[in-house]
């Protein structure tokens, strides 16, 4: 067999597969939407629920689509054992075109039994949704919340991309009781409550002990592309006020899987994850009950 021959043979094979190209179009299946359950009760608050279906993967997503996600007309209830209040359904403007809206769940304020109905530590609340011919149920507890002992903050070191960022640091004591879990939000400023990255831990190594030096940090609006470089700092001048909540195991067990499959997406070699609903009846989300204190500090 000659030189000449070898040489093209692969450019033959090359171009006989090219001649023999066939367009494949496949049809993935996006599956029925399924209904979508965000809901939290606290210590010394009110219920509060978002109720959405579920959006396909490869679904285009705006502001409309955001919108009519939303899931009107169902019947909410939350029991605590003692009673039981039909939430309402409320609206507000967005701010985004002068059109869309956000739509939740809460007390009616016209009802009086309503009005005393706020969350209490060391007690259940069942959470019923009835929403086009089908019943979801959720149980939480709301824990009790030991106050931590104390915040403060020291420099992120010569190593941070940002100039004046800090850690802001907290210590506490673990109940000497097992499975205890937990979650934090920060406040900045002015801004909203939001959560940091991995914001859920337990206490299955910290037990009963005394933690001296814990970072805690910054949480950031999940709406928004954020800065990586100052991701999770907090920065001289800012006034940082602490939500420290204890929860129960379904909760915790829904949002650590939710923050790891959130944190894995686009990494090819991450294991897949089934984000833990606590929901019945094939729903997604969670229904949380909170234990919950406040601390502030002034980073200066």
């Amino acid at each position: 067999m000659s030189k000449g021959f070898l040489f093209l043979l692969p450019l033959v094979v090359i171009v006989c597969l090219f001649a023999c190209e066939k367009e494949v179009k496949i049809k993935i299946k996006t599956g029925d939407p399924k209904l979508v359950v965000e809901g939290q009760i606290e210590t010394d608050n009110y219920p509060f629920v978002i109720l959405t279906k579920s959006i396909g993967y490869f679904s285009k997503i705006d502001l409309a689509t955001l919108e009519n996600s939303f899931v009107h007309g169902a019947v909410v209830k939350v029991s605590d054992g003692i009673s039981t209040i039909t939430l309402r359904e409320y609206g507000i403007d967005t701010g985004f075109n002068g059109a869309n809206k956000f739509y939740f769940y809460s007390i009616d304020t016209s009802d009086f039994n309503a009005l005393n109905f706020r969350g209490v530590a060391e007690r259940y609340y069942k959470l019923t949704v009835e929403t086009e011919g089908k019943l979801y149920e959720s149980t939480t507890k709301i824990p009790n919340i030991r106050p931590i002992d104390s915040l403060w903050f020291r420099p992120a070191g010569e190593d941070t991309p940002v100039d004046s960022a800090v850690f802001l640091m907290m210590k506490f004591k673990d109940p000497d009781t097992i499975s205890n879990y937990y979650r934090y939000f920060t406040q900045r400023n002015d801004e909203l409550f939001f959560s940091p990255v991995n914001s859920v831990f337990n206490d299955e190594v910290i037990n009963g002990t005394t933690i001296d030096s814990v970072i805690v940090y910054a949480g950031f609006d999940r709406s928004k592309d954020p800065n990586l470089d100052s991701l999770g700092y907090f920065f001289m001048g800012d006034t940082v006020t602490l939500r420290w909540c204890a929860t129960d195991k379904g909760a915790y067990d829904f949002f650590n899987t939710y923050e790891y499959s959130t944190g894995t997406i686009g990494n090819p070699f991450a294991s897949p994850v089934n984000v833990i609903s606590n929901i019945s009846n094939g729903a997604l989300g969670v229904w949380a009950g909170y234990g919950v204190c406040y601390r502030g500090i002034r980073i200066r």
